[in-house]
């Protein structure tokens, strides 16, 4: 379903070779685990909405030409409003990315989809990017989507671990749970975002797995089910899901440190 996009007002420019690169934040969900009060994607990160701060981050990657943001289905309008109030960093490259709003869908699968609707034919990679991980860097975004243009047909952004991870049989909460299994931590990795996808690739896998109930919540996975390969290139630590209360504090604390250092 094609969903009329909301601009950026900002005067036309001839389409620099980032523009066959764009990012998809889905942002039309409430982020319940926060908390009471406004959706997640709005919550404010040092007086500025989570939301502003993951448009600006992968906005500033050389990368990027475009970002579509998907807003909640009765609020694109405001959206649109709020990120107007917030001007994005000066582009890096000769040319800044251009930002568009959609309304997003029911889930957040439906969401990317309504995303990669509003996308214009000349864009090739696709990169798909939580709202709720304000602080990637850059160099994050940009390295998953060399990855991509490189050949992979999906990238994703990972982290080793450094806890033990047990594989256990679920039970009622509170309940001790059996454990089945001891993955070997070498072979684990954290997966972050933004995920990257030659867009041909990622169109497929949306089209073949139409979400029922909450649909997917990973683009990689659903590119793993079609049989095609997903490559990790190395994450970022400070590009962290807020999804808790004690996440917006970590959050917070490196905002202050990047604020110090100029950044």
């Amino acid at each position: 379903m094609t969903t009329a996009a909301l601009p950026r007002t900002a005067p036309s420019r001839t389409a620099p070779p980032a523009a066959r690169t764009a990012a998809v934040i889905p942002a039309a969900g409430r982020g319940v685990r926060l908390g009471p009060g406004a959706p997640k994607a709005l919550r404010a990160l040092g007086g500025t909405p989570l939301l502003v701060h993951a448009v600006r981050a992968v906005a500033r990657a050389r990368e990027v030409g475009l970002v579509v943001v998907v807003a909640p289905p009765q609020a694109a309008a405001e959206v649109r409003h709020l990120l107007d109030a917030h001007p994005l960093p000066a582009a890096p490259a000769a040319q800044g990315a251009d930002v568009v709003v959609v309304p997003g869908g029911a889930t957040r699968q439906e969401s990317v989809r309504r995303g990669l609707d509003a996308l214009p034919g000349e864009v090739e990679i696709v990169l798909v990017h939580d709202a709720a991980r304000p602080l990637v860097p850059a160099d994050t975004v940009d390295a998953v989507a060399a990855a991509v243009r490189a050949g992979a047909p999906a990238v994703v952004p990972a982290l080793p671990l450094t806890d033990t991870v047990k594989e256990v049989e679920p039970q009622a909460a509170g309940a001790p749970e059996p454990v089945i299994s001891t993955p070997a931590r070498a072979r684990l990795r954290a997966v972050q975002t933004p995920q990257g996808f030659q867009r041909a690739v990622l169109a497929e896998a949306h089209a073949a797995f139409a979400g029922a109930g909450e649909g997917a919540t990973d683009d990689a996975g659903m590119v793993e089910r079609l049989g095609q390969p997903v490559v990790v290139v190395p994450g970022h630590e400070e590009a962290f899901k807020v999804t808790r209360p004690l996440d917006l504090v970590l959050a917070e604390a490196v905002l202050t440190r990047r604020r110090a250092d100029g950044y």
